[in-house]
């Protein structure tokens, strides 16, 4: 479990295809306290470190990962969220988070806001998933690329993010332009409440 609240982002060193998985191997300030078997986010995606070597560290991206996730995507040099799960006495600063990525979403804008930034994202438009909570809230949690935020003026398909600049600095977000692919995660507690409604 995770709660969104970035530590830094990795830098992709080498992206190695193997069948219809990928390993990417990266570089962090941290990579020297991670052990084999290890849980990390990436860009909200939770993947287990599977060798260490030389300062960085690898992951495995599987086939179902890649075709829900921006993971694909990536190349080396790119900018990646990370965050190690939360420990058991920690503080909840963001919201729950699972790692578990839903699908992407595209930005379609940005706007200056005296200092912050808001982000427009869209997604494609699917009643049946939305009746089972895949949709985000007024001032409800989203995650977008691991980041744990607050929804602002959402529709059917599309939200937008106020992104203060500490975050902006911090986060990939500095690499997000229109047109830009996202990983997004609704929230967990939407879910359980919209398959709740579906059982009575």
């Amino acid at each position: 479990m995770f709660s969104g609240i970035i530590e830094e982002f990795a830098t992709v060193t080498a992206v190695e295809k193997d069948r219809e998985n990928i390993n990417l191997t990266l570089r962090c300030s941290f990579t020297d306290e991670l052990k084999i078997d290890q849980s990390i986010a990436h860009n909200g995606v939770c993947l287990t470190v599977v060798s260490i070597s030389d300062g960085t560290y690898t992951v495995t991206a599987m086939k179902e990962t890649l075709d829900r996730s921006n993971l694909g995507l990536l190349k080396v040099g790119d900018k990646v969220n990370v965050e190690r799960s939360m420990p058991m006495n920690g503080r909840l600063d963001g919201h729950i988070v699972q790692g578990h990525v839903d699908q992407t979403a595209i930005c379609t804008a940005m706007e200056d806001a005296c200092g912050s930034t808001y982000f427009t994202f869209e997604y494609p438009e699917n009643t049946e998933m939305a009746r089972k909570g895949y949709f985000t809230v007024d001032k409800g949690s989203v995650t977008v690329n691991g980041v744990s935020l607050t929804v602002c003026n959402p529709t059917s398909n599309t939200f937008q993010v106020a992104i203060i600049p500490y975050t902006f600095e911090h986060t990939n977000f500095c690499d997000i332009k229109p047109g830009t692919v996202v990983n997004i995660e609704f929230d967990i507690l939407g879910k359980y409440i919209a398959r709740l409604q579906q059982i009575k």
